[in-house]
């Protein structure tokens, strides 16, 4: 199941020189480091909860069509393609429309200009990073788009191009993002600030915020959105990735909360659980996960690792670890990966039977079977950044950004069934809805 040994062209560009500069290390120092002990108790989270239908398998409005949004981070553009079959481009949108006012805005005020330009040499590997994560409004007029080195959230009117409105977020920039399961709030991560805003998708408006561990990344909603699950990555922007050095990345967590009053549910501090698990040796530096269709386990990836391990939410255990081949092209020099991800990308059929993963260091993709953890074939792809699931719940879909392009894996044979070329550093793919024909935003 080994990948042979060839030459990543992504990983011998000039770029990476970037991703390791002393600034960041500078930003990083900024960040405060909040020490949380274990709250709440894990049978409030593990009651049993409604299996959800899952957002790839959800009957569309008549009057929408079902889509996939691709965000482009490098390009400041998100492609539309279609959600299942040959995933043809539908049409692209600009997201930084008011990109020169923007610019001018963070020019003028030299620590935002800091940040900035912390952003490009950092995360970034060389290059601004205009989109991040996007989601469709329920009635398929706007994509709402976290804008990382603009440091806010947008909504862009799908009909005109033009912006709705607009949320600066707390500090200096903007990350992951997740829905609600009733589509009318959207929470993103203020990755400076240690915060999460949860938002009205359709005006805006803040409903509440939380605290968070350092840097936090991923969400997820729960429970039918009654709870919200935040994962902190720490400091990834550093050299400093022997693990010896571990303790200098920051406190790394995950941070649950009531959606209504934004008040911690329980904090889960995965070095304790890594711990007793008896890989003391592994980062808690939690980053893709995927939850069970009935939410009773969380499969995560955790910084460095080519794996991912499984968390029984009832008992606060972790239970099985899937350690996945390693590519012999790939350096073992950690300070080469990618904010410190050696995977990064999971999603899981809606059936909950397998797990497809991102191998992104590693320049593959696999399905696996849950029960066995088994994978299958490695699927060859150039630096895959995420995972999730097609509209018609057939196929993992992993964005390529080494390649810019998407690429769909069969489910039921981890083969590749489908590419199409998208913009630049494809990241985050996520399903929406879209009006009924619409080819793109019309221009005056």
């Amino acid at each position: 199941m080994s990948l042979p040994a060839r030459r990543n062209p992504w990983r011998d560009t000039p770029s990476a020189a970037f991703s390791r500069r002393p600034l960041l290390r500078t930003l990083g120092a900024l960040a405060t480091v909040v020490a949380l002990t274990v709250t709440g108790s894990a049978t409030a989270l593990a009651a049993p909860a409604s299996p959800k239908a899952s957002t790839a398998t959800q009957a569309p409005d008549p009057g929408l069509q079902q889509v996939m949004f691709v965000g482009n981070n490098w390009d400041g553009t998100a492609d539309v393609i279609k959600a299942r079959g040959d995933f043809a481009r539908i049409g692209r949108i600009n997201v930084i429309p008011d990109k020169d006012q923007r610019l001018t805005e963070i020019y003028l005020n030299p620590l935002k200009l800091v940040f900035f330009l912390g952003i490009r040499s950092g995360p970034g590997e060389g290059h601004d990073q205009f989109v991040d994560d996007m989601y469709a409004t329920p009635d398929g007029t706007a994509m709402v788009v976290s804008r990382p080195s603009f440091a806010d959230v947008v909504s862009i009117d799908l009909a005109t191009g033009r912006i709705n409105w607009r949320f600066p977020v707390s500090g200096f920039r903007s990350d992951h993002m997740a829905v609600s399961p009733d589509g009318t709030r959207v929470a993103v991560s203020a990755s400076t600030s240690n915060t999460v805003h949860v938002l009205d998708i359709r005006t805006g408006r803040q409903l509440g915020s939380f605290k968070t561990g350092d840097k936090p990344h991923e969400n997820v909603f729960t429970g039918g959105g009654r709870y919200l699950w935040n994962m902190s990555i720490g400091e990834v922007n550093t050299a400093l990735d022997d693990p010896l050095m571990d303790w200098t990345k920051g406190d790394r967590r995950i941070t649950v909360v009531d959606t209504e009053t934004f008040k911690e549910v329980k904090v889960i501090d995965m070095r304790a659980r890594l711990d007793a698990f008896g890989r003391k040796d592994l980062s808690d530096s939690v980053r893709p996960v995927a939850f069970t269709p009935d939410e009773s386990k969380l499969y995560f990836q955790v910084s460095f690792f080519n794996g991912f391990l499984e968390y029984d939410i009832a008992s606060d255990r972790i239970t099985r670890l899937k350690t996945l081949p390693k590519n012999p092209a790939t350096s073992e020099d950690r300070t080469t990966w990618v904010n410190d991800s050696r995977h990064h990308g999971m999603s899981m059929s809606p059936a909950g039977d397998k797990l497809c993963v991102a191998g992104t260091m590693d320049d593959y993709a696999t399905v696996i079977d849950r029960a066995t953890l088994q994978e299958g074939p490695l699927v060859t792809a150039s630096k895959p950044y995420w995972a999730t699931v097609s509209g018609d719940g057939a196929s993992c879909v992993i964005s390529e950004a080494g390649a810019d392009r998407v690429t769909a894996i069969d489910f039921a044979t981890g083969r590749k069934v489908a590419s199409v070329d998208v913009g630049d550093h494809p990241q985050r793919v996520r399903i929406a809805h879209v009006t009924a024909g619409w080819t793109g935003p019309k221009t005056p």
